[in-house]
Formats: structure tokens, C-alpha cells, sequence
């Protein structure tokens, strides 16, 4: 059995993972813990600094050396420059979030750490299949979501302003959207085929996170316990 911890950013990612992708590794005999990183002793969800992130995802990396470890963090807000040393985020998107996994996998520096940002957040998969928003909402808004994910390649395309960002065009067509209830209900309606369809960067983490059931032995640099 492989086991993968995945860190959530908040509860929305954590039902998202719990509801769509631990029944689909489960079937992979591959065991998946999900995680709320933690903004202070008591509170949960959100990512308020990267030196926060940093800790709790390499002290999970060293107490569990025989598991691996991920994320499920939006590439939109993610606190980035804070990594050291500078960034080139130069080109697109897919561009930018990779040299950021990149340096964020340096900066962790642990053998069985797979770093992930979902580009450009979350609510940004939904657009895989807008018409799921019919009957949470109403014909009229899935038809106008659908208008918005044909102006993009991929619904990972669509932009990340604080206007226009996908969870902002949600809301904005339908009232009453709450993201960590609906969000994962509408997921879970689209289904996770028609996602990773949809969404080439999301089904490429996907893909290397399956490809770690190929692998019997732990993490390279770790022994059995």
C-alpha cells in the first residue's frame, strides 16, 4: 500500500479530495490522508503565510519518511515571493505555477515531497462541465458559464484577477454559492474522467500521484521502518 498525505488549503479541498479522489486511489491501493493546514494553534484553512506552509508540510515530510506528501493549494494568492531565493515568473500561468512548485520543492528539500498548485484556484475545475450548475442553480447561469469557459483553451486558463477569477464568476452568475458545500457536490456531478479531461495540469498531478502505486519501495533516500 502507498500512502499519500495531501495538505488542503481549506475545507472546500478537503471534500473535494475526500469526496472525488480518495475513492478513485482507494481502487489504486493507494491510501490518501488529507490535511487543513493550519493558520495558528487553533484556527484551520487558508494560507496566511508561506513560512507557515513550509513548516507543517516539512515536518510532516520528516516524521513520515515512508509516505509521500503533497498539496492542494490555488496558485491564485499563493504567497510565493516569500519562497527564497527570487522566482523567474516570467510566461504564462503554467509557467509561473511551475517555477514556483519548483522552488517551493526546493525549498522543502525532502525526498517524498510532490508540490502542487492548482492553476488558477479550485473553483477554476468546475468549468470542466459548467451545465452541472443547472440544477444546483438554474439553466440561464450553467449557459452563461458555459459562454465563459469557450472564451478560454482550458478552464485552467481562465484569468486570476480579484474581478474575473473563476470563484468570482461563479458567484457573480450564482447567488448563494457556497464554495465549500457546492463546490465539491458539483465536482463530484462532473465527475472526475470529464476533469482530468478538461484540465491537462490537474490530470498531470493526478497521473504522477497513480504512478507512485508502480513504486513498492518508500521514497528514495528513506528505509523501511
Amino acid at each position: 500500500m502507498t500512502r499519500v498525505n495531501i495538505f488542503c488549503e481549506g475545507q472546500t479541498e478537503e471534500a473535494f479530495v475526500r469526496e472525488l479522489l480518495t475513492p478513485h486511489f482507494a481502487s489504486m491501493n493507494i491510501w490518501i490522508t488529507y490535511i487543513i493546514v493550519r493558520t495558528s494553534r487553533a484556527g484551520k484553512g487558508g494560507i496566511s503565510s508561506y513560512g507557515k506552509i513550509k513548516n507543517q508540510v516539512k515536518k510532516k515530510c520528516k516524521e513520515d519518511k515512508n509516505s509521500w506528501v503533497t498539496t492542494l493549494f490555488d496558485f491564485y494568492a499563493f504567497p510565493w515571493r516569500d519562497i527564497s531565493p527570487p522566482i523567474d515568473t516570467k510566461g504564462d500561468s503554467f509557467s509561473r505555477a511551475g517555477s514556483i512548485e519548483t522552488a517551493f520543492k526546493d525549498d522543502i528539500n525532502q525526498p517524498n515531497f510532490i508540490p502542487n498548485l492548482v492553476v488558477h484556484e479550485l473553483e477554476g475545475l468546475l468549468f470542466s462541465n459548467p451545465s452541472a450548475f443547472n440544477d444546483w442553480f438554474n439553466v440561464e447561469a450553467g449557459m452563461e458559464l458555459t459562454a465563459i469557459r469557450n472564451d478560454f483553451a482550458t478552464p485552467e486558463h481562465i484569468n486570476n484577477s480579484s474581478k474575473t477569477a473563476p470563484s468570482k464568476r461563479i458567484l457573480a452568475l450564482c447567488p448563494g454559492y457556497e464554495k465549500a458545500w457546492h463546490g465539491p457536490l458539483i465536482a463530484v456531478e462532473i465527475g472526475l474522467d470529464t476533469i482530468r479531461r478538461e484540465c491537462p495540469r490537474f490530470d498531470g498531478w493526478i497521473k504522477r500521484l497513480e504512478a507512485l502505486a508502480k513504486n513498492t519501495t518508500p521514497p528514495p533516500g528513506n528505509s523501511p521502518r
